[in-house]
């Protein structure tokens, strides 16, 4: 059977992951709090929250596990949006985020201050949505946070100067605040997924562990480019320059799933964004992830995702 013509797989499976965060900025805020101070987020769903200490400490605790101490240069992502309170020291009664006072700058930009009299900490905060399937798929192989304090050398000289314009930008409130710190919330996302990719043992297992993998993760490369190509376990076995039994065990180990259900779940994640946020018509979007007629992709769909491709874009569009 000859090879379907499909994009080069990426050279970096695992870099090339990086490409599905696709975040939309919902919130920025930048507080100036004078000690002592206590604020309590709520849990905040399909979102991630990145936090930027610019000036001062404070303690971010999520319930979770003990808390935890940002500091001056300390960048912490909270990658499901849960429930957290930050707070000036231990113990320091903490005040729900919505009873707080704040200026608006505009629709998604605002400005809290509360002085308590004491140590002033400044901090950058951004909440993230993250509303495409895809961006879920790797956010789902994530910890509930990471947290950087110190950056190894190869990237500590330009993430320090995106850490500099963080600050900078938290002192003013000048034209384009928004655009600047959506920009940099990108960055500082990327860069904080990274640094867990290196250092965490637990990035050696599953979904990541298979886009390391030099065989998986051509597979899966290939898988991402080109979810309409005519994928099967013959043509990803040959992908992957292995037999197919052993292929197929060694991605099962691996990702948690068979392959050809793995193309499937890809295909309809694919399909899933542009049903909510675009007009292409369902033949379009179909044949687009690999379906040869609407009826097919639309029982796959609802399978799936337990609601027909059609209903879902209503059930958007009444929204």
């Amino acid at each position: 059977m000859p090879q379907p013509p499909r994009p080069l797989p990426a050279a970096d499976p695992l870099g090339e992951s990086l490409h599905l965060l696709r975040l939309t900025g919902t919130l920025y805020c930048r507080a100036e709090l004078g000690a002592p101070w206590g604020v309590e987020v709520p849990p905040l769903d399909s979102c991630m929250v990145l936090i930027v200490v610019t000036a001062g400490r404070c303690l971010l605790d999520t319930g979770a596990t003990a808390p935890r101490t940002l500091e001056a240069g300390s960048v912490a992502l909270l990658t499901r949006g849960a429930a957290h309170t930050l707070r000036s020291a231990a113990g320091d009664p903490v005040v729900p985020l919505f009873d707080i006072p704040v200026d608006q700058v505009s629709d998604r930009y605002e400005v809290m201050r509360v002085d308590g009299g004491g140590a002033i900490t400044r901090v950058t905060y951004a909440v993230l949505s993250v509303e495409s399937g895809s961006t879920r798929r790797l956010v789902e192989q994530l910890p509930e946070a990471i947290q950087v304090d110190a950056w190894g050398d190869a990237s500590a000289g330009a993430f320090h100067d995106v850490l500099r314009i963080v600050a900078a930008e938290a002192e003013t409130s000048r034209p384009g605040g928004e655009t600047v710190m959506t920009r940099l919330a990108d960055v500082l996302v990327v860069q904080l997924v990274r640094s867990w990719l290196d250092h965490a043992p637990e990035a050696r297992l599953g979904w990541i562990a298979a886009l390391r993998d030099p065989h998986l993760g051509r597979v899966l490369g290939a898988v991402h480019q080109g979810p309409g190509l005519p994928w099967s376990l013959q043509l990803l076995a040959r992908e992957a320059r292995m037999s197919r039994s052993a292929f197929a065990a060694r991605f099962a180990e691996l990702v948690g799933t068979p392959p050809m259900r793995y193309v499937t779940a890809w295909r309809l994640q694919v399909a899933h964004d542009p049903l909510t946020a675009g007009a292409d018509p369902l033949p379009v979007i179909a044949q687009h992830v690999g379906y040869l007629s609407e009826a097919a992709f639309c029982r796959a769909f609802r399978r799936e995702y337990g609601v027909s491709p059609g209903s879902l874009r209503r059930a958007k569009d009444a929204a």
